[in-house]
């Protein structure tokens, strides 16, 4: 008899083959593990044994079967692999089958990615589930993005030297209080401490975002991040998006879902035009950070792509970009151009969400961005 530990390895390994291993492996499987085994079949070995099959009570059986026999992190891979190795899209036209599905960002972004082909009544469906999503996602994110914005602005609201309008005399008036004079009873001024000139936004962020369809999930991410940037009320924010055209998404920023269904993913790639449409509207050169998140696969003008960047580093935007904002580790990206990018000084590299909003601290900081990612075990692009 074997061990119970050499026993529970064979079983195991007979999960991973599949049942052509069964004579050699030799380890029988249990019940539960035969539950296992099938839906792990019916999508891993699809193409010998004919997959989930056409029907909608047989994709709905799956998907119940799925969270029955696996935690919610494996069950989201196994939608995702779903998705891509049985062309299961049919599966998001179906409202009743759509309500059945742990929501992720992955299913977001590939319902983003049929949202002009859905049907009025799944759309619906289809909203609610984004929603979902993207309200955790924000609750999530939120505080650590606002609080690492404002504290890298909070310097920026007050000056040593004020303009006599600018004096803010309730922290004057504590700044000094070691300086109060009994003889004359009254408090000497040697510091002033000014509130800083409120009435306009203390920092311009450009979110200029790649939405071809390698970048979908940066997209949902890039949304959600621009809708909470734009609640900070020191930090002017525009989101623009690009394929092969430019469509400018600000106006949706305060709803970050109806600026993710207005996003087109998919097409080509036309750099050089978008950061044609950000130069023309960036007004404060080097009051701006432009973060452009594009894998830098270039389907435009490169010479003139790089030429606009250039012209955009000279002219004092502190430029960066994001190869991938996810969690999903090193994407593909163009070398050539990421190496061009950095000889221009402009650091190419992958964030994930939780540090996005460090990173957005550091560029506001004017920070050396290629230091902070190095700090952080990130690998910059050469």
């Amino acid at each position: 008899m074997k061990p119970l530990a050499e026993e529970e390895r064979l079983r195991r390994w007979r999960l991973v083959l599949g049942s052509p291993a069964d004579a050699s492996v030799g380890a029988g499987l249990s019940e539960l593990e035969l539950g296992m085994d099938r839906v792990l079949e019916a999508l891993y070995d699809a193409e010998r044994k004919g997959g989930l099959g056409g029907s909608s009570p047989n994709v709905a059986r799956w998907l119940g079967d799925i969270r029955d026999y696996f935690p919610s992190s494996v069950v989201r891979v196994m939608q995702k692999d779903a998705l891509e190795r049985l062309g299961l899209q049919q599966m998001l036209l179906q409202p009743e089958l759509l309500e059945a599905v742990d929501a992720d960002v992955h299913l977001v972004a590939s319902l983003l990615s049929l949202s002009r082909v859905l049907p009025q009544k799944t759309k619906e469906t289809a909203r609610a589930v984004v929603r979902k999503v993207v309200d955790e996602l924000q609750r999530r994110l939120r505080e650590t993005t606002v609080q690492a914005v404002r504290g890298s602005l909070r310097n920026a609201t007050r000056t040593r030297r004020p303009r006599p309008n600018e004096v803010d005399w309730d922290r004057t008036v504590r700044a000094n209080l070691r300086s109060y004079d009994p003889e004359r009873r009254t408090v000497v001024a040697e510091r002033l401490v000014g509130r800083g000139r409120r009435q306009s936004a203390l920092r311009d962020v450009v979110l200029c975002v790649d939405q071809s369809g390698s970048m979908a999930t940066s997209v949902v991410y890039s949304g959600i991040f621009g809708a909470v940037l734009a609640s900070i009320r020191a930090v002017s924010t525009r989101m623009v998006v690009f394929d092969t055209s430019v469509v400018e998404l600000t106006e949706h920023l305060k709803d970050p879902v109806e600026l993710l269904f207005g996003t087109q993913l998919g097409g080509g790639t036309d750099i050089n035009r978008a950061l044609a449409y950000c130069q023309q509207r960036i007004t404060r050169p080097t009051q701006t950070v432009l973060v452009l998140i594009t894998d830098l696969f270039e389907g435009g003008n490169a010479e003139e792509m790089l030429a606009r960047a250039r012209a955009l580093v000279q002219a004092g935007v502190n430029v960066v970009c994001l190869l991938a904002l996810n969690d999903q580790g090193a994407p593909g990206y163009d070398a050539g151009n990421a190496a061009a990018f950095a000889a221009l000084g402009i650091p190419a590299f992958a964030c994930t969400p939780d540090l996005f909003p460090e990173l957005m601290a550091a560029a506001i900081q004017r920070r050396d961005l290629g230091m902070w990612a190095a700090q952080r075990g990130i690998v910059t692009a050469r």
